[in-house]
C-alpha cells in the first residue's frame, strides 16, 4: 500500500527544495503583469527590464556583490560550465579540483580534454576536506583554474579556502567556487571570499527551479559560451527569465534574512535524526566531518545493507532520501568522494544521503528515526 502524500517525508533537499508559497505567488505574478521582453525599448519592455535590474541589485546587496558581477543563468550546471570554459586561456593546461566534484565539473572536465586540458586534482582526507599541504606541489604554471565545492552536495562537507585564495592570488588564477549547496546556509559575502566567481541556483534555497546565477569578479576575463544577443553585458546570451529571477531573488532574501534561525532549527533537527538512527539501528557510520558540514545534510551509512535497496524500501515506507552513491548507464557506482575519503566497502555501498530542511518538522524526524531504525533492522534480520 502506498503512502499518501501528506503522509511523506521529504529528505532530499540537498537535490532540491520545496519554494515558499510567496516565490511561486511572486513568479506567477511577474509573469502575468511582466511578460515582456526586457531587451524591448517600448514601455513594457521596460518595466520588465526594472523587475530584472532590482532583482540583480537585490542579489548583489545580500551576496555583498556589485550588480554589474552577477549574471543570471538557467541553473548551477550552467553556472559551473560558463565559469569552467569561459576563463581558459585557449591554450593547453590543468585545471585543478577537488576529489569527488560534482558531474557538472568532472564531465566539463572530460569534454575540455581534446583541448589539451587535464585535471589535477586536490586529495581529501577521511574527513571529505582538503588537504592544504598539497598546493606547494601543485605545477601553477600550468594551472588556468582552480575550482572548488564549497560544500559538497553528498557529504555536506565544508572546505576551507583561504589557503586556496592565498595561492590563487599568489599565482594570479581564477579561483571558482560552486556554491550551490552553500548559499544561504551557511555565512557567505562573494568579496571577502576571494574567489573570482561562484555559481549558484534557486533551487537550492527555496527558489524557482530553471534559474541560477554566475557572480564573477568585475575586471575579470570571462569568454561568454552561447552565441547570440548582447544579455548580460556579452556575457550570456538568451533572453532573460524576468520572473524567475525576481523569484531567485525573493528566495534569497528569505533565506540570508532568516539563515540563522533555520540553521538551529535545521541543525537540531539533523543532530536528532543522527542519533535516533545510531541508538535504534546500530552500527551506523556518519561519512565526512562532523564538525565542518551543512546544518542541513546527513550522510550515513548501514553496514550489512545495499544502499540501493534501502532507498527502495524507504520511498516504500514514505521516506524521499537519495543514495550515496550515482547511477550510471544502469549500474549502481560507488560514490567518487566516498571512495576519495577512504571509506570501506560496507561503508559506502550502504551509505544514503538524508538533507533536512527548516520546512521539516521535529514530529517528521521522530517519525523518519521509526521508519528508517524499522526498515534497516528489518533488511538485517
Amino acid at each position: 500500500m502506498s503512502i499518501p502524500a501528506s503522509q511523506r517525508i521529504f529528505l532530499d533537499n540537498n537535490s532540491t527544495t520545496r519554494p515558499l508559497d510567496e516565490v511561486v505567488d511572486l513568479v506567477a505574478e511577474e509573469y502575468r503583469t511582466h511578460y515582456a521582453n526586457p531587451g524591448s525599448a517600448h514601455a513594457e519592455g521596460r518595466q520588465a527590464r526594472r523587475v530584472l535590474e532590482n532583482a540583480r541589485e537585490l542579489m548583489a546587496s545580500l551576496l555583498e556583490a556589485k550588480p554589474q558581477e552577477v549574471i543570471f543563468t538557467s541553473g548551477g550546471t550552467e553556472s559551473i560550465n560558463l565559469a569552467m570554459h569561459g576563463f581558459l586561456t585557449g591554450t593547453p593546461g590543468e585545471i585543478a579540483l577537488t576529489e569527488g566534484e560534482h558531474p557538472a565539473t568532472v564531465n566539463t572536465i572530460r569534454r575540455l580534454a581534446p583541448q589539451g586540458i587535464r585535471q589535477s586534482l586536490l586529495k581529501i582526507g577521511a574527513d571529505g576536506r582538503i588537504d592544504v599541504d598539497q598546493l606547494a606541489q601543485l605545477n601553477w604554471d600550468r594551472i588556468q583554474l582552480v575550482t572548488v565545492i564549497l560544500a559538497h552536495n553528498e557529504t555536506g562537507v565544508i572546505q576551507e579556502i583561504a589557503p586556496l585564495v592565498a595561492r590563487c592570488e599568489e599565482n594570479r588564477i581564477p579561483l571558482h567556487l560552486d556554491c550551490i549547496q552553500a548559499i544561504g546556509k551557511i555565512p557567505f559575502q562573494f568579496h571577502d571570499s576571494g574567489a573570482t566567481a561562484i555559481s549558484l541556483a534557486a533551487h537550492k534555497f527555496h527558489g524557482p527551479r530553471g534559474v541560477g546565477a554566475l557572480l564573477v569578479k568585475e575586471g575579470a576575463r570571462l569568454l561568454p559560451q552561447i552565441a547570440g544577443g548582447h544579455q548580460e553585458r556579452g556575457r550570456r546570451a538568451g533572453t532573460e527569465p524576468v520572473a524567475l529571477a525576481a523569484g531567485m531573488a525573493r528566495a534569497l532574501e528569505c533565506a540570508i534574512r532568516d539563515r540563522e534561525q533555520r540553521a538551529q532549527q535545521v541543525t537540531a533537527l539533523r543532530d536528532r535524526l543522527q542519533q535516533g538512527l545510531s541508538e535504534h539501528c546500530p552500527p551506523v557510520v556518519v561519512n565526512g566531518s562532523q564538525q565542518h558540514r551543512l546544518p542541513n545534510t546527513l550522510n550515513i551509512s548501514f553496514p550489512g545493507l545495499d544502499g540501493e535497496a534501502l532507498l527502495i524500501s524507504l520511498d516504500l515506507v514514505g521516506i524521499s532520501c537519495s543514495l550515496g552513491s550515482a547511477c550510471a548507464s544502469g549500474s549502481r557506482d560507488p560514490a567518487p568522494v566516498l571512495l576519495a575519503m577512504g571509506c570501506e566497502e560496507s561503508v559506502y555501498r550502504s551509505a544514503v544521503r538524508l538533507s533536512l530542511s527548516f520546512l521539516n518538522t521535529s514530529e517528521e524526524i521522530e517519525a523518519a528515526i521509526h521508519r528508517i531504525s524499522r526498515v534497516v533492522n528489518q533488511l538485517r534480520s
